[in-house]
C-alpha cells in the first residue's frame, strides 16, 4: 500500500471527525441544559420577587403555602437540571480522559517511526546513496518504482512531523478543556448544596404552615372548593358566549345553528391561519409573570384528595401589571361579574383567547386589537394579596394548553 495514499488520508480524517462529532454532541446537550438551568435560575428569582418580597405579610396562609409548593417544584427542577450537568460533565471528562490516554500511546509510537526514520535518512543522506539506489535498478521500471519510493518516503516523513504536531496541540487543547471541565463540575456540585440547603428550608417552612393548616383542614379544604366552583362558574359562562358566537357566525352564513365550529368568512379564515402559523411563538398576555397553575388538573398542595381543575394557565405577576392581547383580532365578549374580576374575550378566526381576573379593561365588545395592545390590568385579590392572570385558548369551544402556544411559558 502507498504510503500517503487517499485510503489512508480518509482513515485518518474519518477518525477526527467522529471524535469532533462526538465532542460537538455532548457539548450542545450541555449547552441546552445550561440554557434550561439558567431559566430555572431567572424564574426562582421571578418568584421571589413577584410571590414572596414584601407581600408575607398581606397573604393568606392558604396562598403562601400554594406559592411555596410551586417555588419546591421549581428549584426540584434546578436541582435536577444541575445534576444531570454534572453527570454529563463527568461522562465528558473520562471521555476526555480517555482520548488523552490514547493520545499519549500514539504521539509515542508517532515519534519512536519518525526516529528510525531519521536515523535511516541520516545513514542514507547523501544525494549518492540516493543515486546508486536508483542505478543498481536492474530496469527502467524498478528504476521508477524506486524513484517513486523515495518520493513518498520523503511525503510520509512530512506527513509523521505534521501528525506529531496536530497530537500535540490536540492534546494540550484537551488538557486545558479538562481543567475547564473540572472546574465547572466543582462548581455546579457546590451550586447544588446551596440549592438543596435552600431547598430544605423551604420544605420545613411549608410543613410548619401545613401542620397548621391540618387542624383547620375543613375550612381551607372549604376555600379551595368554593373557588373552584366560582372558577367553574366563570368558565361555564365564558363557553355559553362562545357557543353563541358559534351558532350566531353559522346563521349568518346560512348553515345549522346546531354546527359545534365557527363559520369563516375568507377573511376570519386568513386570520385564524396566521394564528395557528404562531403557534409556540405568541407572546406572553404580561410583561412579567410565572406559571403558577398549569393546564390540566394539578394536585392540591393543601389536600391532596383535591383536584384544581385548570381550563388556561394562572400567571402570577406585579401588582397593577398591565395586560396584553396575544394575537390581532377583535373583541368577542367582556364579562363583568360582581365580584369586580373582569374577564376579556379576544376572537382571532376560530380562535378565542381569553384574559380573567381584570380590575380594568381599555377595550369594548367589537374593538379591533392588535398584537401586545394593552387591553386591561391585572386585579390584586384583597384577600389573598395575588395578583393573578388567569389565561385561556378556545379553538371553537374546545379548550387549548396555553403553554403549547404561548412562547416558552
Amino acid at each position: 500500500m502507498k504510503l500517503t495514499s487517499p485510503r489512508f488520508t480518509l482513515i485518518l480524517f474519518l477518525l477526527t471527525f467522529m471524535l469532533h462529532f462526538s465532542g460537538f454532541s455532548q457539548s450542545k446537550k450541555q449547552q441546552e441544559l445550561e440554557e434550561r438551568r439558567r431559566e430555572l435560575t431567572r424564574e426562582i428569582q421571578q418568584i421571589g420577587a413577584l410571590l414572596f418580597e414584601g407581600k408575607k405579610e398581606q397573604k393568606s396562609v392558604l396562598s403562601v403555602v400554594e406559592d411555596l409548593d410551586f417555588k419546591i417544584k421549581v428549584r426540584k427542577n434546578l436541582i435536577s437540571i444541575t445534576n444531570q450537568q454534572a453527570n454529563l460533565l463527568t461522562r465528558e471528562i473520562n471521555t476526555n480522559q480517555t482520548k488523552i490516554s490514547k493520545l499519549r500511546v500514539r504521539l509515542k509510537a508517532l515519534k519512536a517511526d519518525y526516529a528510525q526514520m531519521i536515523v535511516k535518512s541520516y545513514k542514507s543522506r547523501s544525494d549518492q546513496s540516493k543515486l546508486m539506489f536508483l542505478l543498481s535498478s536492474t530496469n527502467f521500471q524498478q528504476a521508477y518504482k524506486r524513484l517513486q519510493y523515495i518520493k513518498q518516503y520523503a511525503d510520509y516523513q512530512k506527513l509523521q512531523a505534521e501528525l506529531i504536531k496536530t497530537e500535540t496541540a490536540k492534546m494540550q487543547e484537551l488538557n486545558i478543556e479538562l481543567v475547564t471541565q473540572k472546574k465547572n463540575k466543582q462548581t455546579l456540585i457546590e451550586e447544588n448544596k446551596m440549592a438543596k440547603s435552600v431547598l430544605d428550608q423551604e420544605r420545613m417552612q411549608q410543613n410548619i404552615l401545613i401542620s397548621d393548616i391540618k387542624n383547620n383542614l375543613s375550612k381551607f379544604t372549604a376555600q379551595l372548593k368554593t373557588k373552584q366552583r366560582e372558577s367553574n362558574k366563570i368558565d361555564k359562562e365564558i363557553r355559553k358566549i362562545i357557543q353563541a358566537a358559534i351558532a350566531a357566525s353559522n346563521k349568518k352564513a346560512g348553515k345549522s345553528a346546531k354546527s359545534k365550529v365557527f363559520s369563516l368568512t375568507p377573511e376570519q379564515k386568513i386570520l385564524a391561519a396566521n394564528f395557528t402559523s404562531n403557534k409556540g411563538k405568541l407572546p406572553w398576555p404580561v410583561a412579567k409573570g410565572v406559571v403558577k397553575l398549569r393546564y390540566g388538573n394539578n394536585p392540591s398542595p393543601i389536600d391532596r384528595s383535591l383536584t384544581i381543575k385548570s381550563n388556561g394557565v394562572r400567571i402570577a405577576t406585579n401588582k397593577g401589571e398591565e395586560v396584553r392581547a396575544v394575537f390581532e383580532g377583535v373583541v368577542q365578549g367582556i364579562m363583568t361579574p360582581k365580584n369586580g374580576n373582569n374577564t376579556i374575550m379576544v376572537r382571532h378566526g376560530n380562535y378565542i383567547t381569553v384574559y380573567k381576573n381584570l380590575s380594568k379593561f381599555y377595550v369594548q365588545k367589537g374593538d379591533k386589537v392588535t398584537t401586545k395592545q394593552v387591553i386591561g390590568e391585572v386585579i390584586t385579590n384583597k384577600a389573598s394579596g395575588e395578583t393573578i392572570l388567569s389565561f385561556g385558548i378556545y379553538k371553537d369551544s374546545a379548550t387549548q394548553n396555553p403553554s403549547q402556544w404561548i412562547y416558552r411559558l
